[in-house]
């Protein structure tokens, strides 16, 4: 009897390298998507209800298409083309042409934010909580993490480039070729920003440092643009340089030019290509930047809760601050446009800073807008306190005898202060703007009041804050309700007619306007006791909740 022999079939076969490199990548993409059902939608919506905004605003501002070239000598000069962009089209202004070459750096900005931070959030984040160890050791290959995200980043793009597109013609009546051309820049450099945070991902272990670099990349991006739109209408060399640059070089209904598109396209891909790159070079969790060594002793603050807290807040303070700055002193150079167009200002404009001091009204407005930024600094700080709790890095502090009151009251009250540093920069900034183009240098010490005036007002959306954080730290993002219908409020609120019972809702709506009014010392003390009575229920909800982990 003779017998043959063949070799066991290997029943555990490895799969082709490429193939299990991306293991997993549909079910990753499925479960990023279910994660951001929220967040996303959210995005992409508020993209579309920009344009309605925009499409609905226009005709109060300027009842015809001619009457817009009033409105357009705003943005004539070279801070004008600051705060825009190169300014096509501004020559022959239409409702259109306002839209897509007056707003469209802003859907620029944000279609940038939301890639940076979306990308950010399903990569380093994953890894910084090790949660994507816990999905890595399933069948998941080690470039499907990453290649999720990106694609995650494109549906979202495209979903934003659609819905853009949508409002641009469904409701503003926008020709369809200029307007598929504005939203998919939009997208293009959505798309671009995402590929660059594929590389500031791999560089730091830590999902703060990968964000903030991306976004310095941000800025780095409007200065270029900046500079070459100042220096020349249509832009110069710099406005080249940049990706935002690139993307309003297209010039929807005017030039309609798509191939500038294409810049933004390849900086995606070349980008991405570089992420993959470094992700190969790395181990999980690590980063291509080792971290430093920390001293080897603490210094004797960072043993107290205020201390820590302020090592904590630091970079963000100063980061907003910064930011601040340099926002109040361009829109206070922008004082002398606006005086220069006084004579055919639209009667929303004067509605709006006050028709019998067009630039004390502007300067007053500019202290709100400030104070609105700043609360929005108060509610991400708050909001950071959520991740210390959920991430655990609360629980041990809480362990040592320091009590929740002191944690929690040391926390805020360095965000307060923070709150007050910012509007005192941003009040020497905007004066010093407005005093360096207008020759008068009390508008510094006016701004400074101004902006000092408007505090409380920030104070109460930080005490919101911190009640929803004591009671259901999860509603703190909710928070943000309260800082877009005060922004709704203030700049439509008199376009709209609302009642003054609407008006009274938003804490930015009691304060005086400084300068153009003078100081009221009863909104001011109501405002700090309703902060302080806020953030008083939040220390109590606090004490008397459990800590709550992710």
């Amino acid at each position: 009897m003779t017998a043959t022999t063949t070799s066991p079939r290997r029943q555990n076969a490895p799969l082709d390298e490429r193939s299990s490199n991306l293991a997993g990548t549909a079910i990753l993409v499925r479960f990023m998507l279910r994660r951001d059902r929220v967040k996303l939608p959210a995005w992409t919506g508020g993209l579309g209800l920009f344009v309605v905004y925009l499409v609905a605003a226009l005709p109060s501002i300027a009842e015809t298409e001619g009457d817009l070239a009033a409105t357009t000598q705003l943005f004539a000069d070279p801070v004008g083309r600051l705060l825009i962009g190169p300014g096509y089209g501004f020559d022959a202004p239409t409702y259109a042409r306002f839209v897509a070459n007056g707003y469209g750096l802003y859907f620029l900005i944000l279609s940038a934010l939301m890639s940076i931070l979306l990308v950010v959030r399903h990569t380093r984040v994953e890894e910084q909580t090790g949660r994507a160890e816990l999905v890595r050791a399933n069948v998941v290959g080690p470039r499907a993490p990453l290649t999720a995200a990106l694609i995650v980043a494109a549906i979202t793009n495209l979903v934003a480039t659609g819905v853009v597109f949508a409002a641009m013609v469904g409701v503003g009546g926008f020709a369809a070729g200029g307007s598929l051309l504005f939203a998919v820049g939009i997208g293009v450099l959505g798309l671009a920003f995402a590929g660059l945070t594929t590389i500031t991902v791999q560089l730091s272990e830590y999902s703060r440092a990968a964000a903030g670099m991306a976004g310095a990349a941000l800025g780095a991006a409007f200065l270029l643009r900046a500079g070459g739109d100042m220096a020349r209408e249509g832009g110069t060399l710099l406005s080249w340089l940049s990706p935002l640059g690139w993307v309003q070089q297209s010039a929807p209904f005017v030039l309609d030019r798509w191939w500038p598109l294409t810049l933004a396209l390849a900086f995606a891909v070349v980008t991405g290509a570089a992420g993959y790159t470094l992700s190969t070079r790395r181990d999980l969790g690590a980063s291509r930047f080792t971290v430093r060594a920390g001293s080897t002793t603490a210094s004797a603050a960072l043993g107290t809760p205020l201390g820590l807290a302020l090592r904590l807040q630091r970079a963000s303070t100063i980061g907003w601050g910064a930011a601040l700055v340099v926002t109040g002193l361009a829109y206070g150079a922008y004082a002398d446009a606006l005086l220069v167009a006084v004579d055919d200002m639209p009667d929303v404009f004067l509605e709006l800073f006050g028709a019998e001091d067009l630039l004390a009204g502007y300067l007053g407005y500019m202290a709100v807008f400030m104070a609105l930024l700043a609360s929005a600094y108060a509610v991400m700080a708050v909001g950071s306190l959520r991740s210390e709790e959920a991430d655990g890095r609360a629980e041990p502090v809480l362990a040592t005898p320091v009590s929740r009151w002191t944690w929690l009251g040391a926390n805020l009250a360095v965000t307060a202060g923070g709150v007050v540093v910012i509007m005192v920069l941003a009040g020497v900034a905007t004066g010093l703007g407005a005093a360096m183009v207008t020759g008068d240098w009390q508008h510094v010490r006016e701004l400074v009041l101004a902006h000092l005036n408007q505090v409380p007002a920030a104070l109460v959306v930080l005490g919101l804050a911190a009640a929803l954080f004591g009671v259901l730290p999860r509603a703190v993002p909710a928070t943000w309700a309260l800082v877009g219908f005060s922004f709704f409020v203030g700049n439509f609120g008199a376009m709209l007619d609302l009642p003054q019972a609407v008006h009274n809702l938003s804490p930015f709506e009691h304060p005086a306007g400084i300068p153009l009014e003078t100081f009221a010392a009863l909104p001011v003390i109501l405002l700090t006791v309703t902060a302080l009575a806020a953030v008083a229920a939040g220390l109590v909800a606090f004490r008397r909740r459990d800590v709550q982990a992710s």
